[in-house]
């Protein structure tokens, strides 16, 4: 019988298994770091994707094995090699997809934690023994939190989330080249825009991307783009400097994930749709205004600045279901390649200047 009890035990050997992406990865820091203040003495080992390792490298007493997809079947061999002789007290298996259901099989554990019924799926429930407890609504830090619960984090550390992640001194100072750290200025501001998602339907319009730029230069801010290498990251870039009336700083494909992390970091504003670096400006508690269409930001939205996104989901999921997102699946997506065009510039200059009223900006 799969238990749901929560364990008080101190722990000697936990294991992480979360694959991807990005945005998850920094959600699941602020439950793994509620862990290890929980059981100090615990090793804690993290089976993470070839990316995700790259940002959270050097992450305070978390030891990394590297799951590298793109290998397909050489990856399961190599993450056989690294479990053998290893005996973990307790497994969180945070993913519920295929493939990292299959690599749960290969890590020895006591307890093997999952997700509720409700949301587990592509027979994920075969591999774990425990499950964490169904929510309703939940964002998915809750749900990761959920895993810090059972191995007794108390809830009230929910509000009281911490993320550290070590950028080194070179990485920072390039951040600082480029954008003041706000320690060290009072009167310099910074509106970054992180504008490409990974699928292009979730991406805002770039001439509107330029309005809203336009419109903080205006009010005192520098402009920022960030970004990865990707075509479309180049290429929304491009289109948003040639639309812009104000100048505007294109670091887009010029920095590495802890170089990205810093510039977050230093920014007073993110501005960025359903993508990583939303995710990761919220590591850094730098307020975010998130754009979504297609996925629910209750569910997904910057965690901490979810009031902030500037959103459409909520009428479009039921004007294509005829029900509320309270009533569908809690990870329904609202479906169409136009959606992102219902946010207007006035939407997200509302929410910009909500922001600056209530951080003082």
């Amino acid at each position: 019988m799969i238990k749901r009890e929560t364990n008080t035990v101190s722990l000697n050997s936990i294991c992480i298994l979360r694959l991807s992406a990005i945005g998850d990865a920094c959600n699941a820091v602020a439950a793994i770091q509620a862990i290890q203040r929980q059981h100090p003495d615990a090793k804690v080992t993290w089976v993470i994707g070839k990316i995700e390792k790259v940002l959270l490298d050097g992450l305070p007493g978390v030891e990394f094995i590297v799951f590298d997809k793109s290998q397909g079947n050489k990856a399961f061999k190599l993450l056989k090699q690294a479990m053998a002789n290893r005996h973990f007290d307790a497994l969180l298996h945070m993913q519920v997809a295929l493939r990292a259901n299959w690599a749960a099989r290969l890590i020895p554990a006591k307890r093997k934690i999952g997700f509720d019924w409700h949301r587990a799926k592509e027979l994920h429930t075969l591999f774990t023994n425990e499950r964490i407890k169904k929510q309703t609504e939940a964002h998915v830090l809750e749900g990761f939190f959920a895993f810090a619960e059972k191995l007794g984090v108390s809830e009230s550390e929910k509000h009281a989330l911490q993320w550290n992640i070590p950028v080194s001194e070179a990485d920072q100072a390039f951040a600082n080249t480029h954008i003041p750290a706000k320690s060290e200025t009072e009167t310099t501001r910074t509106l970054v825009i992180s504008p490409a998602a990974s699928k292009e339907e979730r991406n805002w319009l770039p001439e509107r991307y330029a309005a809203v730029a336009d419109n903080a230069h205006k009010k005192g801010f520098n402009i920022v783009l960030c970004g990865g290498p990707s075509d479309v990251d180049k290429n929304l870039g491009a289109a948003i400097l040639e639309h812009a009336q104000c100048p505007i700083k294109n670091l887009i494909a010029q920095t590495n994930l802890k170089q990205m992390l810093a510039l977050l970091a230093n920014a007073n504003i993110v501005l960025a749709p359903d993508t990583g670096p939303a995710h990761m400006a919220v590591s850094q508690q730098t307020p975010v205004l998130g754009l979504y269409g297609h996925s629910n930001p209750k569910r997904t939205g910057p965690y901490l600045y979810q009031k902030y996104a500037a959103e459409v989901y909520h009428q479009n999921i039921k004007a294509q279901t005829g029900r509320n997102a309270q009533h569908l699946a809690w990870g329904a997506r609202v479906k169409g390649k136009h959606i992102m065009e219902q946010i207007t510039v006035d939407d997200v200059i509302i929410k910009f200047e909500q922001i600056l009223s209530d951080f003082n900006l």
